[in-house]
């Protein structure tokens, strides 16, 4: 018998296609400056009520990201090292390479992606890097729900 297959996807690719990230994404993103104080930064984040923000440079590009966890390391530096947190910058605290997810992958491949980390949310980005939205992974688990509710 002579057998004449689908070729493998590549790695990390989904043999079927499902619906782009960007119809599950949050466009109305906050986000922070780099010389935004991380006094502000934890004032956002209790008042709108999220756990991290995108940091995004004058070009609107991702230059980091702040999370609660960021956050927390000012207060144990602020203890050991006497350090008052209203002069200190989120550039100082941020992770400056943040993975980020293209604005044309799609749900299947992003949820493969929260599998293989611990990120609770990734920023999108278009392909001139510029942040467009995030998504996380209460988008994903969404995605699935609609998924299972038209296809299983």
């Amino acid at each position: 018998m002579n057998f004449t297959g689908v070729s493998a996807p590549e790695p990390g690719k989904s043999v079927h296609k499902y619906r782009p990230i960007t119809d599950y994404m949050t466009r109305d993103v906050y986000s922070l400056s780099p010389d935004q104080s991380i006094a502000e930064a934890m004032n956002m984040f209790l008042e709108k009520k999220i756990s991290g923000a995108p940091v995004k440079d004058e070009k609107g590009k991702i230059a980091g990201i702040l999370s609660e966890i960021d956050c927390m390391k000012v207060m144990v530096d602020e203890a050991y090292h006497n350090l008052p947190h209203g002069r200190i910058s989120v550039s100082q605290y941020m992770s400056t390479k943040p993975q980020t997810l293209m604005d044309t992958m799609d749900v299947l491949d992003c949820a493969q992606k929260f599998l293989s980390t611990h990120f609770r949310r990734f920023p999108i980005v278009d392909v001139n890097g510029k942040l467009v939205g995030t998504i996380s992974r209460r988008d994903i688990l969404r995605a699935t729900r609609d998924l299972k509710n038209s296809t299983w």
